[in-house]
């Protein structure tokens, strides 16, 4: 560590992976096309090609593109039949549509630990929480680190539960080396522009092994239709669609994902080693093939530096420029889950690791001097709290 860093500006990137060229001609050429005398934006075939090549990416057997990861999840939770008495069992650490999906549909949101290393939901913690009333379970992959699949199987396997994975961080992350599209029932990814792959902003999918529900859920993002010799309105649906534009650059996204994450892995790697050992950091668990390397998430004891996480980011940020992100705030601190009749004392890890958690700005695009930099940056900034903490 140095006290006379040379200044950069290292920003928190509102574009998570790469946008090339080749995504920019995908989405002028359909754009183009349906200038022609008989073009349309009707999304086939671009929209049946991008869900095969995804559904072979992440080891499912189908794939239905549709147009966020919300929608995805909102989209399982109607096809399981959730409503007004259920219960499904999420983690708090989590962007707030894992669990505003099921309330949505009139569920009571349960809220179990996660685990201390991982920041994964905890199965051990998930077996407490279940009751008669539990009809799904929604895991979260969190930061491209996968969940314990196969700890979540043996309790889908026991219960009936069927388990709906949040993937919206996992394009590319594997379980024991295996991709976790086809695991538990379903997995709803994300490809909103900050993740590390997007069609143009928004986007998202539903991944499953399971044909009819899968079918189920396509029907369900087109107003209920059934496409065939026949046309047929078959449940009551909404227009969830992807456009032809999006499925257009998700083929040439997922063309270069794994560069994408091949990238950020070395990124997170070196920065893990920058700071391995640094007293009052801890870093994220896992950084190793199998990871989706979405987020790099550290946790800092900020109460112990004597500060706040707002003002520990406004000095990192006025002193050297570098930029961070939250990575979540707790679900239930949101205005709209205030009044859930929740036990705050059930779930430690989380209440803790909310109040730590900080992430940093390694994107593709970072170099191992931006690494190296921001490292020096946080250990600076540490060094001044923890100074005038004694």
């Amino acid at each position: 560590m140095t006290t006379t860093l040379k200044k950069r500006n290292v920003p928190y990137l509102a574009l998570g992976g790469l946008w090339e060229e080749d995504d920019v001609q995908a989405a002028h050429r359909v754009s183009a096309a349906a200038a022609g005398p008989d073009g349309n934006f009707f999304p086939l075939p671009e929209e049946s090609d991008f869900q095969k090549a995804l559904a072979a990416h992440e080891g499912s057997g189908f794939a239905v593109a549709v147009n966020s990861c919300g929608t995805a999840l909102d989209l399982c939770m109607i096809a399981l039949g959730i409503e007004k008495g259920d219960e499904v069992i999420v983690p708090g650490l989590t962007f707030v549509c894992t669990a505003g999906t099921a309330a949505a549909r009139g569920a009571k949101v349960v809220f179990a630990d996660v685990d201390p290393d991982t920041l994964c939901l905890d199965p051990k913690a998930v077996e407490a929480k279940i009751t008669p009333r539990t009809k799904a379970i929604i895991p979260v992959h969190f930061g491209g680190h996968a969940a314990d699949v196969e700890a979540f199987d043996a309790i889908s396997r026991q219960h009936g539960i069927p388990i709906i994975y949040d993937a919206a961080h996992a394009v590319g992350t594997k379980f024991r080396g295996k991709n976790v599209g086809g695991a538990g029932l379903a997995s709803c990814y994300s490809f909103q522009s900050n993740k590390n792959m997007t069609t143009l902003g928004e986007g998202g999918a539903v991944t499953s092994d399971d044909a009819e529900f899968s079918e189920k859920v396509r029907g369900l993002k087109t107003f209920g239709y059934v496409y065939g010799a026949k046309l047929r309105v078959t449940q009551i649906g909404y227009n969830y669609r992807m456009t032809k534009p999006q499925a257009a650059t998700g083929i040439t996204q997922l063309a270069k994902i794994d560069r994408v994450i091949a990238a950020r892995l070395k990124n997170f790697c070196l920065m893990a080693e920058n700071l391995r050992g640094v007293e009052g950091i801890t870093l994220p668990a896992g950084l190793d093939e199998n990871h989706g390397c979405h987020l790099f998430v550290i946790r800092i004891d900020f109460q112990g530096l004597g500060t706040t996480r707002a003002d520990f980011v406004k000095k990192l940020k006025d002193d050297w420029q570098v930029g961070t992100a939250l990575h979540y705030p707790a679900v239930w601190n949101w205005d709209a889950f205030e009044n859930l009749d929740y036990d705050k004392s059930a779930t430690p890890v989380t209440h803790e690791a909310c109040d730590r958690v900080l992430s940093l700005p390694l994107f593709p695009s970072t170099t191992p001097e931006d690494v190296e930099y921001i490292g020096d940056a946080l250990r600076e900034t540490l060094a001044s709290f923890q100074a005038s903490s004694q």
